[in-house]
């Protein structure tokens, strides 16, 4: 049976308070990003996070108190430095410093560093919040980009709310808050799509996108354009036009990526349709919810034709399908009942 991902958790609300802020310097020293911290909440410092080893980068989501922080070259020769970190601002405003050159991040910008230079950062939220964020750790050797051509974007900021940013912000976020929705055989693969689209992202803030290989710009617009249809299924005009030129790229084009694949637009549309239409079909909370209805939510309008599409797919009906899953939910349901019956007062 296949394992979900699996994620390390430190969270200092776990222990006394008077060692907290001890404890978090001990685990950040065990990570590239080894530094100086200054804090005002040194004498209950609750911070939490969450590592994610996917393969070819790691993820780490941090939750901690207003702090400052420091990388000297002291520090670097402590730490494994041949690294680039790249950091999504969640809550509070970060401050990144490298190299002469400075950003400024609110929620939801891009910051990015060499690990191997000093570098100063500080991240503030509200009085009574904690700053939040995502970094993703990667091997200098894991980007297909030039070290020497990349010194212009450290601590810039690039935005994540338009464009492959926007979609690399989404993959992160979507990662990081749920990894037991993916299974622990995908690590390797989650990470490599997840640097094509921080590869793509850091080639569009270049001088030049053909800084960018041409096959990773392909598997980083792959992304976008299956991020697009599956935002769009419910929607009837979707198809391989509407989709090329959204993407501001030929039909013919939008084909091509596909074949790579080993299959078509069509056929991508049509599984991602049906994947959602089998999870409302199993869903109890719906039941009352006519199958046709089900079937219109995401872009089946003919009756007939969804249910040939459905029994071609699944070899059952979807009548069939949903009484079959709607019988299993409730077994599950009756069998918890029976272990962890209701009590009484």
């Amino acid at each position: 049976m296949d394992t979900v991902l699996q994620r390390q958790i430190f969270d200092t609300a776990r222990i006394p308070a008077a060692d907290r802020f001890g404890l978090w310097l001990e685990m950040l020293a065990r990570t590239p990003t080894l530094m100086r911290v200054r804090t005002e909440h040194a004498d209950n410092f609750l911070a939490r996070a969450e590592f994610l080893d996917l393969g070819p980068m790691q993820l780490i989501r941090h939750r901690y108190p207003s702090l400052d922080g420091t990388r000297t070259r002291k520090l670097i020769q402590r730490s494994d430095a041949d690294c680039y970190l790249l950091a999504l601002t969640l809550n509070g405003t970060g401050v990144a410093d490298q190299d002469g050159q400075r950003g400024i991040c609110p929620p939801g910008d891009f910051t990015f560093f060499d690990c191997a230079r000093p570098q100063e950062l500080s991240h503030h939220a509200d009085e009574n919040d904690r700053a939040a964020s995502i970094v993703a750790i990667i091997p200098h050797a894991a980007l297909p980009l030039s070290h020497r051509r990349l010194t212009p974007l450290f601590a810039g900021r690039m935005s994540g709310r338009e464009g492959v940013g926007a979609l690399l912000a989404d993959y992160l976020v979507r990662i990081a808050s749920h990894p037991e929705q993916y299974h622990a055989v995908d690590a390797e693969r989650l990470g490599a799509v997840g640097l094509d689209l921080v590869a793509t992202l850091l080639g569009r803030h270049l001088v030049s996108a053909e800084a960018v290989p041409t096959e990773v710009r392909h598997r980083a617009l792959l992304a976008q354009v299956q991020a697009y249809v599956r935002q769009h299924l419910g929607e009837t005009t979707l198809d391989p036009a509407t989709i090329a030129d959204a993407h501001h790229i030929s039909v013919r084009s939008l084909h091509r990526l596909f074949e790579a694949e080993e299959t078509t637009v069509a056929a991508y549309i049509r599984d991602e349709r049906l994947a959602r239409c089998r999870r409302d079909l199993a869903d109890p909370a719906l039941g009352d919810r006519s199958i046709q209805l089900v079937a219109a939510r995401w872009g089946f309008r003919d009756k007939a034709h969804f249910s040939r599409v459905f029994r071609a797919a699944q070899d059952e009906s979807p009548q069939a399908h949903r009484a079959r899953r709607l019988e299993q939910a409730r077994i599950v349901n009756s069998a918890a009942s029976e272990v962890n019956p209701p009590r009484t007062y």
